[in-house]
């Protein structure tokens, strides 16, 4: 399997290998959903987890995955993701570590996780507290995976405005996924729809407003980056061979040194994050700004990436060449995640308002 490595030396972690040599036995990794997942399980269980001291590796784990299948690293992302904010849950003093039981929801090390905390007009989902404990109720929106995965990590409304992460088990009574709508070319087997929950028993994680202010919130989002980033690669090292062929014009190493500079300095930001994070000097930056500075530079590599890759290819490996079609239309729908000037805008808002700039 090919590989995307952010260290400079282009060696990755033993558990980074294995984790790929294991990928490497199953026939349509990506593809065939029940057997990713369980590789994903497995993974998790052996992972570090993102903020523990290697950090850097759990993103060039998902690097790595993304370079050889997008879909792959859309599964696993979210289920490391769940993993980590438990254990951030757990570690947490006072009324979050308190508010973990998930025994209940028959969750263990076989579990499969997703997080499903986006919001869309006309849909809601509310928490209920009952004498026999916290119940959801309502749809929530792109629910990636909800017919396959066994548990999830949802958020919900607890009052009017306020929202808190409960943890449920998906193969219960009263949740319902939708089937679609999802006429999705790229990430085509990562069903993204929304999923009717009616009075499912959920365990609170973490008190209210803890899931989205924590300082693990931002380093969950460059975990997705470092996917975009890895996905970024395998497109690149198409323009690395047609640059490398004897009919290269100089016009092809324009397009690959393009692409190189921005996938450099991408990988770079991802680094410097990343020991910010294990070295607990991320606040100091400013958690929510930092991850914002780095989705936004790996989300414009990778978007430089794909055009420069349209411009020097053509428009044959769009239409022969499944494995690179697929990483192409995955890529660009999952940097949809990155909503483009709207959060460039959240980087200078908090810049004008920081006591100075970090450049």
């Amino acid at each position: 399997m090919d590989r995307a490595t952010l260290t400079p030396t282009a060696r990755q972690s033993a558990r980074v290998a294995s984790a790929l040599a294991g990928a490497q036995q199953i026939r349509d990794f990506g593809r065939d959903v029940e057997a990713t997942l369980k590789w994903c399980v497995d993974v998790g269980n052996r992972s570090p987890r993102v903020g523990e001291g290697n950090t850097a590796e759990v993103w060039e784990l998902l690097a790595a995955t993304a370079r050889h299948d997008v879909s792959a690293a859309r599964m696993l992302e979210p289920h490391l993701d769940a993993l980590s904010v438990l254990a951030q849950a757990r570690a947490t003093a006072g009324v979050v570590s308190r508010s973990i039981d998930i025994e209940p929801l028959n969750a263990g090390k076989d579990s499969s996780w997703g997080v499903f905390a986006a919001e869309a007009a006309g849909v809601r989902l509310d928490a209920r507290e009952t004498s026999r404990g916290w119940t959801l109720t309502g749809t929530k929106p792109w629910c990636s995976l909800a017919a396959h995965l066994s548990h999830a990590l949802v958020t919900a409304y607890i009052g009017d405005d306020t929202r808190r992460l409960f943890a449920v088990d998906l193969r219960g009574s009263g949740v319902h996924p939708h089937p679609g709508p999802w006429v999705a070319r790229g990430l085509p087997d990562v069903v993204s729809a929304p999923v009717d929950f009616n009075e499912v028993p959920a365990v609170p994680v973490g008190d209210a407003g803890w899931y989205l202010s924590r300082a693990g919130f931002t380093w969950g989002g460059m975990s997705v980056a470092a996917c975009w980033w890895g996905a970024a690669v395998g497109i690149s090292a198409r323009l690395l061979d047609a640059a490398r062929s004897g009919d290269a014009d100089q016009l092809a190493l324009v397009h690959l040194g393009r692409v190189d500079a921005a996938l450099w300095a991408a990988r770079a930001a991802l680094l410097e994050a990343a020991s910010l994070v294990d070295d607990g000097t991320s606040a100091e930056v400013g958690n929510r700004l930092l991850a914002e500075r780095v989705r936004s530079i790996v989300a414009d590599a990778a978007a430089l990436t794909l055009a420069e890759a349209d411009a020097a290819l053509g428009p044959a490996p769009l239409v022969a060449d499944d494995a690179y079609a697929r990483q192409a239309a995955g890529l660009h729908l999952y940097l949809r995640q990155h909503h483009g000037p709207r959060d460039i805008a959240k980087v200078g808002r908090a810049v004008v308002t920081a006591p100075r700039a970090a450049w």
